[in-house]
């Protein structure tokens, strides 16, 4: 990842082919004015951006703890926003799994689905958020494990939220 102004130039390798020559993408963010003042929600997804893929299983850590907690202390609210689902009649519990891993990790949610602050303006299933982080967002930046799913890399997705000022 190259920072170029108020771009960065991200790296990415299709799924198909992870031999294709890398390709570059410009992603302009824009810097939080007042972070003082400003607050954000967040919405992140759970598989493949808190953990590694491994559905229904709770996957491996891939560095996230400690950046959603960084973000959490700072006064940021998340909000998991997930494919994972609980269906009481089938004893399905996933969605379940994936809200005990943060809560084992002392890591607040706001919001588990939706964001709850929407209601008053909105009907819509989307979850409101100012970032998302997501392993399947266009411009995430990703790490290409030799087996297995790519998955989010943290370390950039910490750089970029350090430039964007939502951390310090």
């Amino acid at each position: 990842m190259k920072k170029n102004g108020t771009a960065i130039e991200i790296c990415f390798v299709p799924l198909k082919n992870r031999m294709a020559k890398l390709k570059t993408v410009n992603i302009r963010y824009n810097k939080i004015p007042d972070r003082k003042i400003k607050f954000m929600d967040i919405v992140i997804d759970f598989d493949g951006t808190c953990v590694t893929h491994e559905y229904p299983n709770i996957g491996r850590e891939i560095g996230a703890t400690p950046v959603l907690r960084e973000l959490a202390d700072s006064g940021n609210r998340l909000i998991l926003f997930t494919m994972r689902h609980d269906d009481k009649r089938r004893n399905i519990y996933y969605l379940s799994d994936a809200v005990e891993w943060f809560r084992e990790r002392d890591i607040p949610l706001f919001g588990i689905q939706r964001n709850p602050k929407q209601k008053d303006w909105t009907s819509s299933p989307k979850a409101y958020g100012e970032i998302y982080i997501d392993d399947a967002a266009l411009g995430c930046p990703l790490i290409y494990p030799e087996e297995g799913r790519p998955y989010v890399d943290w370390k950039s997705v910490r750089e970029t939220l350090i430039e964007m000022g939502a951390l310090e």
